[in-house]
């Protein structure tokens, strides 16, 4: 039997890294106020530290949980495989030329992974396709804000999340 509504369960869930670094920053900020010397050098750096954590927590809360969707994600290391009944694929974070969030056409944002003349279609709803945000971060100048904002409100364009930098010869 569980006292705690089945909503604010989920809430709670969602927010357990950002509550992590409140209570870190406390702990710091307890040190850092109560004693002297180098304790209290330390526990400003865990102060910083908990900032960390809370930034990173506050952005991962931002990401809905992937539920309801076709299909399911797997991210091992640089390889995304997204497994479904019909449409599903692989591709390598090294191969991909364009990351892409576009609406199809019953209205569902969808991720597009560019691989040259392929394109992997994951549903942004599909189970584990949180653990994309992650991957994204592997990649220099991925807008992961912008990311954020378009799986969670589909968008009317398309949203350009990374795009492989055009190699300049001299």
């Amino acid at each position: 039997m569980s006292f705690v509504r089945p909503e604010a369960g989920e809430a709670l869930a969602r927010y357990r890294e950002a509550m992590v670094g409140v209570a870190v920053i406390l702990l710091g900020l307890w040190w850092a106020i109560g004693s002297l010397g180098l304790i209290k050098w330390i526990g400003l750096t865990v102060v910083a530290f908990g900032i960390a954590i809370l930034w990173s927590g506050l952005r991962h809360a931002r990401i809905r949980a992937g539920h309801g969707g076709v299909g399911v994600v797997q991210v091992d290391e640089r390889q995304i495989t997204y497994l479904a009944p019909v449409g599903g694929g692989f591709a390598s974070l090294d191969d991909v030329g364009r990351i892409e969030i576009a609406t199809d056409r019953a209205g569902l944002a969808v991720w597009r992974f560019r691989t040259g003349n392929e394109i992997l279609f994951i549903p942004v709803r599909a189970e584990g396709a949180e653990a994309l945000f992650d991957a994204l971060t592997a990649l220099s100048g991925a807008n992961i804000d912008a990311a954020i904002r378009a799986a969670n409100q589909p968008p009317n364009d398309t949203v350009v999340i990374w795009q492989r930098g055009v190699a300049k010869l001299h």
